[in-house]
């Protein structure tokens, strides 16, 4: 199964009145060897929600998505991004990963929705914010120091990646992401099981 992990950047915190401005992903195989990447600026249709904070944390103005497409163009750009790099594999079989995917597949499901499209992927998913949790918690008890944040900039850090801007780009969190999911996996390709007593 495909691995897409993916990020998005929006207007706020809130879908329905947020919106998504910007979407990065980097696809991989079942091995988390790379198959290619996206990224794509959004113009959003409720430019009332824009908020100053938002901007802050992404560094996008509305005057840089200006010539940008609209979501119900995005969508149907990303799925077929997606089918290219995977041979025409069905959407069904891609798992979603991200740093707390489930806010990210919160919006990007209302945009479907909202667009009256077909919601195609599978509910199969993988949450970097989760497995860290699992895999820090191990650690820690098997004498190792771990990061006390949970955050993509923490978790990132303690495997020595950082971020290249100030401000988050959909893509690049997208890559640090996937980067800490291949080093958990190397991690979990060392760990034997041992049946409790």
């Amino acid at each position: 199964m495909p691995f897409l992990v993916f990020d998005i950047e929006m207007t706020g915190p809130e879908p329905g009145w947020n919106e998504i401005i910007q979407l990065g992903a980097e696809l991989y195989d079942d091995q988390w060897r790379s198959l290619g990447t996206y990224l794509q600026n959004v113009y959003p249709e409720n430019e009332e929600a824009f908020t100053a904070k938002s901007e802050e944390v992404h560094g996008l103005s509305i005057d840089d998505l200006e010539d940008a497409p609209m979501i119900y163009d995005v969508i149907p750009e990303f799925e077929a991004w997606i089918k290219a790099k995977t041979n025409g594999a069905p959407l069904s079989k891609v798992v979603l990963c991200g740093q707390s995917v489930v806010s990210d597949i919160n919006f990007l499901r209302f945009a479907y929705r909202n667009e009256k499209m077909h919601w195609p992927y599978s509910n199969k998913m993988l949450d970097l914010h989760t497995v860290s949790y699992l895999f820090f918690m191990i650690m820690e008890k098997n004498g190792k120091s771990v990061p006390r944040s949970l955050s993509l900039g923490a978790v990132s850090t303690y495997f020595g990646f950082e971020r290249e801007e100030d401000t988050h780009n959909a893509l690049e969190d997208a890559q640090l992401t996937a980067r800490c999911f291949k080093e958990f996996f190397k991690i979990a390709d060392l760990m034997k099981y041992v049946e409790p007593s």
